[in-house]
């Protein structure tokens, strides 16, 4: 795990003690400081029992903190723990915030951070595959794969690459990130911020809190857009990406299929801008977008069974995440003559109203099956555009489309919305819909895909 002398002897609160909680008060009790944590489930105080104090913040007199710790999934704009803590002229923090304060004692390293509403999964995951693959010491972390406080340090020359939230940027101030970037911002989370110009703001902080570093920012959307003038305005150094400078520089052609899509060529030219900037080659860099595989419940390739294939878009969790999928199957002249050939199944707790950007991309559609709460609102909306099917459940979904689905088409889980009304998350239903295909169609890779997928 990453430790340092910056926490020693400082008092820390930590609230959750589940993953990224659990890991930073482990950072702080190996670097000797004095936690007192809770986690309103027993079995997560459990394993903190006799190392550390186990009180709830909310009734401590927060004198002499250093500050409290969040998980990113505590919502500030509700929660009492920000006034609480506030009131004692203390920070809200979370783990990315103490990896900024440990990152003085780590030997000499690069830490990028990738932000944005769509995307920025793949992004990192896709730049840390690259450097993998060139041979450079390097681990991912923040909003995907393990908290980036339990992994080892690198050595001298290592990059950090952190996917960070909204969320997570709300609880860090001092994250100075030698490549910052965006992917694009789309109304998101409105749950959780006043308007989405606050949403927008949010993002945006993680370029204030750039001493030296560089901007890398695709300002293909307004919002985007205006963010990245702000920062030529300041003098920052700044690389503005487009989605055609893949094709520009060549390395459109040779992207794995994993990269499929126009919404998936924005991510790898996000991608290549970082890794330019960390010091790649070309060369590298389309040795990395060749093999990179994919990330579970994107635009994942379940399999293909009597020509047609199944793809998991499961965290597609709302419309404009949803239609870039939509858009990369486009009817092909040397496909059943040239007709639509995805069956869409889409559903869910709505974030919603209406089809959003999807209706752009109706036209790839050859039917639609429509599933969970939203499946009365999308098919009331979808009638007499394509064909609808009123399924409820992701199984009678898939059931249908196997049956009416020809070699050369596309059985397509994109749901452009939440999961919460049949599934825990995107994964639980990601994973439901492998199962299915594998069940309905009796394909043997889907068991394959499941467990790379859990290993991951």
């Amino acid at each position: 795990m990453i430790t340092s002398p910056a926490f020693k002897g400082k008092r820390y609160a930590v609230l959750g003690l589940a993953r990224s909680g659990a890991a930073a008060a482990e950072t702080l009790l190996a670097s000797g400081a004095e936690v007192i944590g809770w986690d309103r489930q027993p079995h997560a105080r459990e394993v903190f029992e006799g190392r550390c104090r186990l009180i709830d913040p909310l009734e401590l007199d927060l004198t002499g903190f250093a500050g409290v710790v969040v998980s990113p999934g505590v919502p500030l704009n509700t929660h009492p723990i920000g006034p609480h803590v506030w009131q004692y002229g203390l920070p809200v923090i979370g783990d990315i915030e103490l990896f900024a304060h440990a990152r003085e004692s780590l030997p000499p390293h690069k830490v990028v951070g990738i932000t944005g509403t769509n995307g920025k999964s793949t992004t990192t995951a896709l730049v840390h595959h690259i450097l993998v693959t060139a041979g450079v010491p390097t681990v991912m972390g923040g909003n995907i794969g393990d908290p980036i406080l339990g992994q080892e340090p690198l050595p001298e020359g290592g990059v950090y690459v952190l996917e960070l939230s909204s969320f997570q940027i709300d609880l860090t101030f001092t994250l100075d990130c030698d490549v910052a970037a965006l992917t694009n911002i789309t109304p998101d989370h409105l749950d959780r911020y006043a308007s989405f110009e606050a949403y927008a703001a949010a993002k945006e902080r993680l370029f204030l809190m750039q001493a030296s570093g560089t901007a890398i920012i695709c300002d293909e959307d307004a919002p985007s857009l205006a963010i990245a003038d702000r920062v030529a305005a300041e003098g920052k150094p700044l690389v503005r990406v487009k989605t055609a400078d893949l094709d520009a520089a060549g390395l459109a052609e040779g992207r794995s299929p994993s990269l499929a899509g126009p919404h998936n060529a924005q991510n790898a030219a996000v991608a290549v801008a970082i890794c330019r900037k960390l010091g790649l080659t070309d060369a590298q860099i389309a040795a990395g977008l060749a093999s990179y595989r994919g990330l579970p419940h994107r635009m994942e390739r379940v399999c293909e069974a009597k020509g047609v294939v199944y793809i998991n878009d499961s965290k597609a969790t709302n419309a404009a995440s949803a239609a870039p999928a939509l858009a990369a199957f486009p009817p092909d002249s040397a496909i059943n003559e040239g007709a639509p050939r995805i069956h869409w199944i889409v559903g869910g707790l709505p974030k919603e109203d209406g089809l959003g950007a999807c209706a752009d991309h109706l036209g790839n559609v050859a039917a639609a099956y429509t599933v969970g709460e939203a499946g009365p609102m999308f098919a009331d909306l979808l009638e007499g555009q394509v064909k609808v099917e009123r399924c409820e459940l992701i199984s009678e979904a898939v059931r249908r489309a196997e049956e009416a689905a020809r070699p050369g088409e596309v059985v397509l889980l994109s749901p452009a919305c939440a999961s919460y009304d049949q599934f825990r998350d995107y994964e639980k239903r990601g994973h439901h819909f492998r199962q299915m295909v594998g069940v309905i169609t009796g394909c043997d890779t889907c068991d394959e895909v499941s467990a790379r997928s859990l290993a991951s």
